[in-house]
């Protein structure tokens, strides 16, 4: 891939009309630029994608349940498989439109449009080529989501072939959406002398949890932390993923009270989704 950079950047005239067409100066800075580009398009093969392996598990996979983490997976997976159809569709016609202008260019007698149709394959080429690396970046984060994919349905002793049902992540959501709503609760009780903000109160009040006992609850954990401190400690991750835990242990069911209060049923299970979907 490199040396097809290479040679399509010595190629063009882009490089060569810059030069001709900048004060000296800037002639010495494209001279560096072309004599260090083959260490920096090696590099760039390292990328062509949006985010580090770190920060898509670390920073955007979030959720607190593992079904939830799946869902969220399988929606990268998604959106990553509907840009490479894209981009397989567009290659397709970037290829066929080059042939075509290639083909021409050999039957055009006219210098002016001999040079404006070798412009326009230049331009097609580098569109193939900027496409190809991003093929490349979007079949790596395709790679990784799968893998996180197997490893997470591993986590809930699932197997591929079993996989997971839509049942089954409802019956998860009261546990995700208590969890989430402690966590930011705390996250805010944090920086507000250890009140939880309305916002946050709003998500509990609506999943039917007390925010008095909640706000109790925050009070409760913020002190533990304080004295874990003053004896010369430090508190854990661990210490807060364990107190969300007790958080759901202590509010569940609260979700079925209210919403059979307000009239609704919290799952219909003559409305889940039947059958195996397909990629």
């Amino acid at each position: 891939m490199v040396d097809n950079v290479i040679a399509l950047h010595k190629k063009s005239s882009i490089t060569e009309g810059l030069k001709n067409n900048v004060p000296p100066e800037y002639k010495v800075m494209l001279q560096d630029i072309q004599k260090t580009l083959p260490a920096m398009a090696r590099d760039m093969g390292n990328f062509y994608k949006s985010h580090s392996q770190f920060m898509y598990t670390m920073l955007d996979v979030t959720q607190l349940t593992p079904i939830r983490s799946i869902k969220h997976s399988l929606a990268e997976i998604n959106k990553t498989q509907g840009a490479l159809e894209e981009v397989y569709i567009r290659l397709r016609k970037n290829k066929l439109e080059l042939k075509k202008k290639q083909s021409q260019l050999k039957n055009i007698e006219d210098i002016f449009e001999q040079e404006l149709l070798e412009i326009e394959i230049l331009e097609i080429q580098l569109q193939i080529k900027n496409a190809e690396d991003s093929v490349k970046g979007a079949i790596r984060k395709y790679s990784y989501f799968t893998e996180q994919y197997k490893s997470l349905l591993a986590s809930i002793g699932k197997t591929e072939e079993e996989g997971i049902t839509e049942e089954e992540y409802e019956k998860e959501e009261e546990k995700y959406h208590i969890m989430t709503a402690m966590k930011q609760a705390l996250t805010a009780a944090r920086s507000r002398q250890g009140f939880i903000d309305e916002g946050n109160n709003i998500y509990l009040q609506d999943m039917g949890i007390n925010g008095a006992t909640a706000q109790a609850m925050i009070f409760q954990y913020l002190k533990k932390e304080k004295d874990i401190f003053e004896a010369g400690k430090e508190p854990s991750h661990e210490l807060t993923m364990n107190f969300l835990e007790s958080c759901y242990e202590k509010f569940k069911g609260c979700s079925l009270q209210y919403s059979e209060k307000r009239g609704f049923t919290l799952m219909d299970k003559k409305s889940l989704h039947i059958g195996n979907g397909s990629l």
